[in-house]
């Protein structure tokens, strides 16, 4: 019994790190796509720094932040919503800057593609 305690707990290990949760992969065509979208559109008030504050927060590590923000409502809805109506959400210390017109400037994938772009970036 003995021996085969650590052949069991390698493998639990390496069952519970397969499990752990991981960035999703994202198309490169939307990564590209959502990287134009940022440049053009997002980079003049949002920083891709951590803690770099420009006009509005930093979007690096946006991911666990947005999850956290409205409870019962997941990163892409949070996002999605901040986008379409900058007015809903406003964090603590940010003025009411954002332009609320891009729900008419931006395509449907457009916004997607932002959204899964800057969900990706990490600290």
């Amino acid at each position: 019994m003995k021996n085969l305690f650590i052949p069991i707990s390698i493998i639990l290990v390496l069952l519970l790190v397969s499990c752990s949760p991981k960035t999703p992969a994202i198309d490169p065509a939307v990564h590209e796509l959502g990287e134009k979208v940022f440049q053009a559109n997002c980079s003049g008030c949002h920083s891709l720094n951590y803690d770099v504050v420009l006009v509005g927060p930093s979007m690096l590590g946006i991911a666990d932040r947005a999850a956290n923000m409205v409870e019962g409502m997941d990163a892409y809805t949070y996002l999605e919503q901040s986008i379409l109506e900058p007015s809903a959400f406003l964090n603590e210390g940010f003025m009411d800057l954002m332009p609320p017109t891009y729900r008419q400037s931006l395509t449907p994938q457009e916004v997607d593609a932002v959204i899964q772009y800057i969900l990706i970036l990490e600290k």
